[in-house]
């Protein structure tokens, strides 16, 4: 914050000179300008004179004119060509207007200048909010799983367990190393896809059987947690897109709405797809803790985690809707988020383009 105020400060000294030496630069043009203006029109003005002179001593209006091509006779008057005059203005005017074009283009590409830097330092400094975030929540979640661990170790190392006991703890352990490379996981594939280093395949997928291999996965730690899930899709509907990426999608928006439906004691998680407009639409709607409706579009940037609601987990990374939003994309489907408001549960709706079902 330091080093952005520095800045900030400097780019605003640096806009007040500029500004102030453009704004000498064309006072001084105009000034030049002016003067220059002056001692042509006095020059002129010592031919008018000596062409008046001419003509009182006789001399005839062709030969004045020819001597002193600036100068036209009328009736025995001399005058300064009216174009001369005219010619005079508009150098004035046009002199007067590239210093002030090039005054403004040279602020222009300063301000340019500065915005770009501002925006560089900007993005440098989410950069720098992100990772110590990410640190810090890295941190966070593999110390309770790390230190469960440890004591369930502990434990079995310092005492003689019945074998129901030390089934008990190796299975809570086997559940701290699943959460850690779960987690390991999530961080590997939001790189992976934030940095483009993933190709994908499009090719038709029933939605009805990849949904139900995801369930399958579930079904235990849903009946443990006091879920209900319910699934309405029609069979034959065929989506375009990558076999993986489908299976991760829908796996973690499962665990997201597990983990908004877990804190209030369990509820339900309803799962349907219809077809409409050659897209397949997938709705995932949980009686979980919900979140503010205006906060629909920040649950899907990276390590978001709203409290209350937002179907984020209190061992969540806040990568798993981050990594959904990037696949959906990358399948060219769409993703969005829907809560009535904190408590009233939330809804993900996934789009996908529909597909042909494949020929036997």
């Amino acid at each position: 914050m330091k080093a952005t105020r520095v800045f900030q400060l400097t780019a605003l000294a640096l806009v007040v000179v500029s500004a102030v030496q453009v704004g000498w630069w064309l006072y001084d043009q105009q000034a030049y300008t002016r003067e220059r203006l002056r001692v042509a029109r006095s020059a002129y003005a010592g031919q008018t004179a000596a062409a008046q002179a001419l003509l009182d001593a006789g001399t005839s209006a062709e030969r004045v004119q020819e001597l002193l091509p600036a100068i036209v006779v009328s009736g025995r008057r001399a005058a300064l060509d009216p174009a001369i005059e005219a010619a005079l203005l508009t150098e004035a005017r046009r002199r007067a207007n590239q210093y002030a074009w090039e005054g403004a283009f040279f602020l222009l590409a300063l301000g340019v200048c500065i915005a770009v830097i501002a925006r560089a330092l900007r993005a440098e400094a989410h950069v720098l909010e992100e990772q110590d975030s990410f640190l810090a929540l890295v941190s966070h979640q593999f110390k309770t799983p790390l230190a469960s661990l440890q004591l369930s170790l502990e434990t079995m190392a310092l005492r003689g367990l019945e074998p129901e006991r030390a089934r008990s703890l190796i299975e809570r352990m086997l559940a701290d190393l699943a959460r850690m490379e779960g987690m390991v996981t999530q961080i590997l594939e939001s790189v992976r896809l934030e940095r483009g280093r993933v190709e994908l395949r499009s090719e038709p997928l029933e939605l009805g059987a990849a949904v139900a291999h995801v369930l399958a996965a579930h079904e235990e730690r849903a009946r443990q947690q006091r879920i209900a899930i319910t699934s309405d899709i029609p069979p034959g509907l065929y989506v375009l897109a990558d076999p993986l990426a489908l299976d991760v999608i829908v796996r973690n928006l499962l665990e997201n709405a597990f983990a908004a439906v877990a804190p209030v004691g369990g509820g339900r998680v309803a799962l349907a797809a219809r077809a409409a407009n050659g897209e397949v639409e997938l709705s995932v709607q949980d009686s979980g803790v919900g979140f503010r409706p205006a906060d629909g579009a920040r649950l899907f940037e990276k390590f978001t985690r709203l409290h209350p609601g937002g179907g984020s987990s209190q061992y969540g990374t806040g990568l798993g809707l981050f990594i959904v939003r990037r696949l959906m994309q990358l399948a060219q489907g769409r993703v969005s988020a829907h809560s009535d408001g904190v408590g009233q549960g939330a809804r993900f709706t996934l789009t996908w383009p529909q597909a042909q079902a494949p020929r036997p």
